[in-house]
């Protein structure tokens, strides 16, 4: 699959970023791993992304990422492309970046650079090494400390044909159009900020075709129903699944920093297939927050199938 063959294939339909399950340990438990992404295996996605920021990349180590993308991989095998996080310095993320490819991912989503700010030089020199240290697509994720501008983004994809996606976490609608009205369709537009969900509709509408759903992990037939009602754009639909479910969850959500990987995992918990805790500095929900968010899913799955 070429780079550009991915980003298409990525470009129409739900993004899968599955959690990494951990042991009582906080080891990764690859059989628990396998079978949750053979379980996601039977829900239509158009690509999984192994060990990102759902997956908590930032507290695994460089070397169990690769693990962790051998085992997507072998779990998808031709049904569906696997992309992995990858990040840290640029020697760190280009090792990265070469094992995830020997692992057999079809792509890459570059996260930012570890803790430092940067210049908008710094940064394309940093994306542009790791895009050449491997042959798979790249998709590039703006946020915090990696803000790309428009003509750096253009720059870049002059001279990295493998840069084929970029991916929004900041919100900023002004920077989102001036890179889309400037690129068109070279990139495919991939919507990353916490709880894709709500800004899904409005996102489409500057070209963001697809977006990375965490509440997939523990209610795929939600998120495939709510990713359909919105390109279709039946806002009827959107309204209600969002007034039902995603602004209540986003208030458990918004409770606790950290809690936008910890919430999904709580919400692993609550439909009886647990992932383990999360790795620290993260923290999980207290008990009353747990059922909270179950009764809330319970709901949420009822009123899905009564919709039906």
């Amino acid at each position: 699959m070429s780079p550009e063959e991915m980003a298409k294939r990525i470009g129409g339909g739900l993004l899968s970023f599955p959690v990494t399950h951990f042991d009582q340990n906080h080891d990764f438990d690859e059989a628990a791993y396998r079978e949750h992404l053979a379980w996601l295996g039977g829900y239509d996605v158009a690509g999984l992304f192994a060990a990102g920021g759902t997956g908590e990349f930032f507290s695994l180590r460089p070397q169990e990422v690769p693990t962790i993308v051998r085992a997507a991989v072998e779990e998808a095998g031709d049904a569906v492309p696997v992309l992995a996080g990858c990040g840290y310095g640029t020697a760190i993320a280009t090792d990265l970046a070469r094992a995830i490819e020997q692992a057999g991912a079809k792509g890459i989503l570059l996260l930012p650079p570890y803790l430092t700010h940067s210049t908008q030089e710094g940064l394309a020199a940093h994306i542009e090494t790791v895009c050449k240290a491997t042959s798979l697509g790249i998709i590039v994720y703006n946020r915090d400390n990696a803000i790309l501008h428009e003509d750096t983004l253009a720059g870049l994809c002059d001279r990295n044909p493998n840069l084929v996606g970029y991916k929004d976490g900041v919100g900023d609608v002004e920077l989102m159009m001036r890179i889309y009205a400037k690129m068109g369709d070279r990139l495919t537009y991939v919507g990353g900020l916490p709880t894709a969900e709500t800004f899904a509709p409005a996102y489409l509408e500057m070209g963001v075709t697809t977006y990375s759903s965490a509440i997939f992990n523990f209610m795929p037939e939600w998120a495939l129903a709510f990713y359909a009602a919105v390109r279709a754009r039946d806002k009827a639909t959107i309204l209600d699944m969002l007034n039902g479910f995603v602004f209540p969850y986003l208030r458990i959500r918004n409770r606790g920093a950290g809690y936008a990987v910890s919430i999904v995992k709580a919400g692993m918990t609550a439909i009886g297939r647990p992932a383990g805790a999360v790795r620290p500095p993260l923290t999980d929900l207290d008990d009353a927050e747990l059922q909270e968010l179950t009764a809330l899913i319970e709901g949420a799955n009822a009123g899905l199938k009564a919709a039906a």
